[in-house]
């Protein structure tokens, strides 16, 4: 089923009580709109089964400034293959739409199905394209040590999460920035409803993320560990995070999800400027944090800008 036709026929049906009462429709003419919904999502399951062509389709449901869709999109553009991303706004697409990202959608023939969370992504894109002739699929290639790595650098990312929100949830018209607000490409609707639901939305992520004094002290403490065991790994600041001439998906992973607070030219691969914020206008809590980190691990800093300079296309 397409996504955003799925999207608008479910809003329909939502709103659908609110139009009755408010217009005072007739039985029957509320019974015609909803047999048009009911057609209009026949019409769109129907139309995928229609639907033929070659090769996977592959669709990576993102939030612009997400660092765990970043990891899963620069490996993406870094394989060749063709995709389409799907943007959302924050917490306005998983509320509506039900999907948490990054979500991998790929249809085969008329069969659709989707992966959440980046490593089952990273496997799944392996598996797929690694025995390919025609795409160089080697630096997803997992074993026990890059898995164990990922793992810790993942746990990392959910730690700068809460640093985030803890930062910058007290500034309304930042935080809808960052989840989308300017950017084009979100769903105008999406756009237009985040406003008004921003009070619930703070507060209903405050209450998942545990956003207090306690867990950001608790996050950044986690955050430091992270980095200085990266800052031992890499003593010349040239080599990679498992050693070798090439960057494997850990490297990638370190630096898409550092991204987050380092935000270094071209984060997103161009898919996040719309989403982005100058330094200087960042809290200034949140600047001192970032200007702390960038000095006490000097190596770890230099190699996520390298990464970004020389490796993401």
């Amino acid at each position: 089923m397409l996504p955003g036709n799925k999207t608008a026929v479910v809003i329909g049906m939502i709103a659908l009580p609110l139009i009755v009462a408010g217009f005072d429709l007739s039985f029957w003419l509320t019974f015609l709109m909803v047999l048009l919904l009911l057609a209009a999502l026949w019409l769109n399951s129907l139309s995928g089964l229609l639907r033929r062509g070659g090769g996977r389709q592959l669709v990576l449901d993102t939030i612009s400034m997400s660092h765990f869709a970043e990891k899963a999109r620069w490996c993406l553009d870094r394989l060749g293959v063709d995709y389409q991303e799907n943007k959302s706004n924050g917490l306005i697409g998983v509320i509506f739409t039900g999907r948490t990202v990054p979500r991998l959608r790929f249809r085969s023939g008329v069969v659709e199905s989707s992966i959440g969370h980046s490593p089952e992504i990273l496997r799944f894109l392996w598996g797929e394209y690694a025995a390919q002739d025609d795409v160089d699929a080697a630096f997803l290639k997992p074993d026990p040590e890059a898995l164990q790595l990922e793992k810790k650098i993942d746990r990392y990312g959910a730690d700068l999460q809460v640093w985030v929100y803890y930062h910058i949830l007290p500034h309304k018209e930042l935080t809808l920035r960052i989840w989308g607000a300017e950017d084009p490409d979100v769903p105008p609707w999406q756009r237009l409803l985040a406003k008004p639901l921003y009070p619930a939305m703070a507060a209903f992520l405050r209450r998942t993320f545990r956003i207090d004094d306690a867990h950001y002290a608790k996050a950044v403490e986690h955050v430091d560990q992270l980095l200085a065991d990266i800052e031992a790994r890499l003593p010349d600041g040239e080599s990679y995070l498992l050693g070798g001439d090439k960057p494997s998906y850990v490297d990638i992973t370190f630096a898409a999800i550092s991204g987050l607070w380092q935000q270094p030219d071209n984060y997103g691969g161009g898919q996040a400027e719309d989403c982005r914020v100058a330094h200087d206008a960042l809290p200034e809590a949140m600047r001192e944090d970032v200007e702390r980190w960038r000095q006490a691990y000097p190596a770890a800093t230099a190699f996520i800008e390298r990464l970004y300079a020389e490796e993401r296309i």
